[in-house]
């Protein structure tokens, strides 16, 4: 069940950018459109439960409802393998999570990145859809010092009638939850 190099006849693999708990972020390249991809495949030992697929699509059709300038888009879904992939805009730059590792940040750069991922999250909230695990390695800094939101993998339609966690669990990362939920 292993992912092709190439995936739908039109994205090529490239080196792996990130892991996280589900996925794998792999550097790609669109072939029809010529432009840079970050490509998310559903991890394989994932793969064959229901539940985290769907959770995973949720993610995809989530993200792909957010048009906003601090918002990482999505451009894609597809399946190769039998893993389920999402197709999105590539930064060049770092997470939040990097540069805070190299020391401290300016107030005003603070400020003007704090303003930004609220606006990104203002608006998701607008469109009924939570975030569930803000934190600075979700958080993408391009070269230019603007931000944009990453990684709804938890996110959840506000409006849903059914959660794809069960009643009472957490979800996040736990170092950055919030007092009522840790």
């Amino acid at each position: 069940m292993g992912v092709r190099p190439v995936l739908a006849d039109r994205y090529q693999l490239g080196p792996v950018l990130g892991r996280g708990g589900m996925a794998v972020v792999y550097q790609g390249v669109d072939d029809r459109l010529d432009r840079q991809v970050a490509i998310k495949v559903l991890r394989a030992d994932l793969a064959a439960d229901p539940g985290l697929r769907s959770r995973f699509e949720a993610e995809a059709r989530s993200a792909a409802r957010l048009v906003h300038p601090n918002v990482v888009s999505v451009f894609d879904t597809g399946e190769s393998g039998g893993r389920p992939y999402i197709v999105m805009e590539r930064l060049s730059g770092e997470t939040l999570a990097d540069l805070i590792r190299t020391g401290p940040l300016g107030e005003v750069q603070v400020t003007r990145m704090g303003a930004e991922v609220l606006a990104a999250l203002s608006m998701a909230h607008g469109a009924g859809i939570i975030h569930r695990d803000i934190k600075p390695g979700n958080i993408l800094v391009a070269g230019n010092g603007s931000v944009k939101v990453a990684d709804f993998g938890i996110a959840r339609a506000g409006d849903a009638l059914e959660s794809l966690t069960q009643t009472g669990a957490v979800m996040g990362t736990a170092t950055y939850l919030s007092p009522e939920q840790a």
